[in-house]
């Protein structure tokens, strides 16, 4: 008896939207940055009557800068604080600093301690009173051949160019760097760093962060992006900032007109929940996107805030609306002051599990643990391949059905 194929086909489908349904029945309910719109547009005009600026402000990126909320004080005009919340932060400030801007201040929630905005940006006394890891887990002044690159890899390095961001992540690996006082890369040690790529013809990737590369003046960019162009076998050059993320005025048309003029250039960005791709930050990313500038997702992957395979999987579809490739989760760095965002690796591994097959491959990050002391960047992946034979192999699928795939190279015709 045939089978129809139609029917075959309808039933496929069905078994393939209730294999996602899990997913559809909570997307809803995972906050984005979208779906608070009207939200943000008043908790924006809050804080514009707090620090007594105006719209023309809040879009002046160096306005955001100069008014970035930095004490208790005020901070708690903003946020519905405890006295014993603000004991920490006063208590952690005094030995880490933080500071947030005022637009990502707009993206926090004023009554909930558990938004996963605040969890970043937010100083709490763990931070002090934790006692694990390191304060330079990759051991970056080992890696400093010159000027002020880290180098780890055999075709690429690291030029740090600032050790100053829009705000500072609460899960930062480099917190010991951040200091009390913003501080660009002195000309001579940006020049000796460029030098040295010059000396160095196995280099055909630059990275330019910090810090924030962002941070740096238009004018710095252009000059430091002329001078890398400048070496034959600089083939790429990149920039890490999460200005996108924290401080989308920063991505200005000054700024995309010079990048653009140095092409090709790839921005890796750092969003890290649904909530931060707001209106505002779509439209610094899609700036730079028709600017011709690649751009890169780098996510942490942190306890509380996006250790939810459906949360994981919803940021990676906005960022693709925003015109960003999912591209890393970083499972979190113990760094000191940090354990209470570590998570368990199974964690991640499920998360990649919870996407494979059910969302489309460009929505897929790869899950990176970065090797102690600096020794790289290694990939995470559920096993798929169950066996080997000699001419064959089994695999699992993402649907954990077990197959048996051939494993014979045509033979050649002489």
């Amino acid at each position: 008896m045939n089978k129809d194929p139609k029917q075959i086909a309808n039933k496929r489908a069905q078994e393939l939207k209730d294999s996602i349904q899990d997913y559809l029945d909570v997307q809803e309910n995972i906050v984005t940055g979208e779906k608070i719109k009207g939200e943000l547009a008043r908790r924006k005009e809050r804080i514009l009557e707090l620090l007594n600026g105006d719209e023309q402000d809040w879009k002046d990126w160096k306005w955001q800068l100069q008014n970035r909320i930095n004490d208790v004080n005020t901070l708690a005009k903003i946020l519905n604080l405890s006295e014993e919340e603000k004991k920490e932060i006063e208590y952690v400030g005094e030995n880490y600093r933080w500071a947030v801007s005022p637009y990502y201040a707009s993206i926090m929630d004023p009554v909930d301690p558990e938004c996963p905005i605040r969890k970043q940006s937010i100083p709490i006394a763990h931070e002090i009173k934790d006692e694990i890891g390191k304060s330079d887990p990759m051991a970056e002044e080992y890696t400093n051949p010159s000027g002020n690159i880290t180098r780890r890899y055999p075709d690429r390095l690291i030029i740090n160019v600032t050790n100053q961001c829009a705000m500072y992540c609460r899960h930062c690996q480099r917190k010991r760097n951040i200091g009390e006082v913003d501080k660009q890369t002195p000309r001579h040690l940006l020049e000796e760093s460029i030098e040295y790529v010059k000396n160095h013809p196995e280099i055909r990737d630059v990275l330019l962060t910090g810090g924030d590369a962002f941070m740096l003046s238009d004018d710095t960019i252009d000059w430091l992006l002329t001078e890398l162009d400048k070496i034959p076998h600089v083939e790429i050059k990149r920039m890490g900032s999460r200005t996108p993320v924290t401080l989308p005025q920063r991505i200005t048309q000054n700024l995309c007109d010079i990048l653009s003029r140095h092409l090709p250039v790839y921005v890796n960005t750092h969003f890290n929940h649904p909530k931060e791709l707001t209106e505002e930050a779509k439209n610094a990313t899609k700036k730079l996107a028709k600017a011709g500038v690649g751009i890169g997702n780098q996510s942490v992957l942190l306890n509380t805030i996006n250790n939810d395979p459906h949360v994981m999987k919803k940021l990676c579809h906005e960022l693709l609306t925003a015109m960003v490739r999912p591209y890393y989760i970083f499972h979190a760095k113990c760094v000191k002051g940090t354990s209470h965002f570590i998570t368990r690796v199974e964690e991640g591994l499920e998360i990649l599990e919870k996407m494979r097959g059910y969302t489309s491959g460009i929505s897929i990050p790869t899950y990176i643990i970065n090797a102690p002391d600096g020794h790289g960047k290694t990939p995470m992946l559920p096993e798929y391949l169950v066996s080997q034979g000699k001419d064959t192999i089994k695999i699992r699928t993402w649907e954990n059905k077990i197959f048996e795939y051939p494993n014979i190279a045509p033979k050649q015709k002489e």
